[in-house]
């Protein structure tokens, strides 16, 4: 089978990926490039890192076996429960890899994107713990809906600024960020939260995150005898937790991956966030991938009802899996994933992140065998959505 995991010498992942930066940024990811491999490979990083992922973080996670869940679709669940992370998400994985990474470059100031607040609220806890200077690109209206995240940053010592031009979300604050890197490149390193943005970044993040995929294959080897299950279910955005999800599966025929997209209020709404449906190829934050798009290049405003996947692109190491056919892809509509994520609360007790619920409405959409063992990456919790949740109740 190909090898889907890793990107060549140039960043590629097939025909996705590379690094298409302003010429003022090409030193930065330049050393990124050279030296990430050879810092984060070493056994002194790896020993520090799995510690603060061991005894701060709290992994490994559970992987819980979703008796009622089951039931309901005569399958076998497991919900990888990234949701029980510190600070809520499996953001902070990344974070604290590339914080420790950026101290070893020698930097000082880091500087963050964020939609859903959860990548901000990580990045600033690292930066926390690690005395560094953590400032936070957020979009207004994701400042609005994700209040209680902001509020995190702040009391954690991160300067939050509003990113107010175009739709005011998650693509508004990438490019301030980037906007920063350009103005402060020497002193300062930008933890980019998703498997997006040019090489190195999207092999790096996925290399933080692979650790998901990693405790599933012992953790299912315990329960059940086998490593690998027969589904691995995550949504995607950008694509973080899916990729650390199914980054020790990718190479493996026997299991098969699916990715929920959202779908918003519907593929032909024009209120989207499906890339792979809508999308085409283009350059979007330093990397070529499906984004979605006009005809002459100009990017077309997403719409999620979760602030974590309205994202007009989709990363390279996906838009391989797209095109290779070797994941399959879901729209999944906001009353979709607002169904799913009541439906989860009412019979297993576990409220989750409204992202993480486009993954579990998946189970409306594929039937599954009764033996088939289904993974779904629980990749955060509600709190930060409760308020959407109330309105919908």
């Amino acid at each position: 089978m190909k090898n889907y995991r890793n990107p060549d010498e140039n960043g590629y992942y097939g025909e996705f990926g590379g690094a298409f930066v302003p010429e003022m940024l090409y030193p930065n990811v330049e050393e990124l490039q050279e030296k990430y491999i050879d810092i984060i490979s070493t056994p002194e990083f790896q020993k520090e890192f799995r510690d603060l992922l061991k005894d701060y973080v709290g992994r490994a996670t559970p992987l819980y076996f979703a008796k009622n869940l089951s039931e309901k679709y005569q399958t076998q669940i497991y919900l990888k429960r990234e949701d029980l992370n510190h600070t809520g998400a499996h953001k902070i994985n990344n974070a604290l890899g590339q914080v420790l990474l950026a101290k070893k470059l020698g930097k000082k100031r880091i500087i963050a994107e964020t939609g859903a607040g959860q990548h901000g609220v990580a990045t600033a806890t690292a930066c926390a713990l690690m005395n560094l200077e953590c400032i936070v690109y957020m979009g207004e209206v994701d400042i609005a809906r994700q209040a209680p995240n902001v509020g995190r940053m702040k009391m954690l010592g991160a300067t939050v600024i509003p990113a107010t031009s175009g739709s005011k979300t998650l693509k508004d604050a990438v490019n301030e960020a980037l906007r920063d890197w350009i103005n402060n490149a020497t002193t300062t390193h930008y933890i980019i939260g998703s498997v997006v943005g040019p090489h190195p970044f999207p092999d790096l993040v996925a290399r933080f995150q692979s650790v998901i995929s990693e405790e599933i294959k012992w953790q299912l080897n315990e329960k059940i005898g086998r490593e690998n299950p027969d589904y691995v279910i995550a949504c995607v955005g950008g694509g973080s937790n899916a990729a650390g999800t199914f980054y020790h599966f990718v190479n493996e025929e026997s299991v098969k991956l699916i990715a929920a997209e959202a779908g918003g209020c519907g593929l032909d709404s024009g209120k989207s966030a499906a890339t792979t449906f809508l999308g085409t190829l283009g350059i979007l934050h330093g990397s070529k991938s499906i984004v979605m798009q006009t005809d002459d290049g100009q990017v077309i405003e997403p719409h999620s009802i979760s602030a974590g996947l309205d994202y007009p692109g989709i990363g390279p190491f996906h838009a391989n899996l797209f095109t290779e056919k070797r994941t399959e892809f879901f729209s999944i509509t906001d009353d979709e994933a607002l169904k799913s994520a009541f439906e989860l609360t009412k019979i297993e007790g576990i409220i989750p992140a409204l992202e993480s619920a486009h993954a579990l409405a998946v189970l409306e959409k594929k039937k599954f065998a009764k033996d088939d063992v289904v993974v779904i990456c629980l990749s955060g919790r509600g709190d930060k959505d409760l308020e959407m949740y109330l309105q919908n109740l």
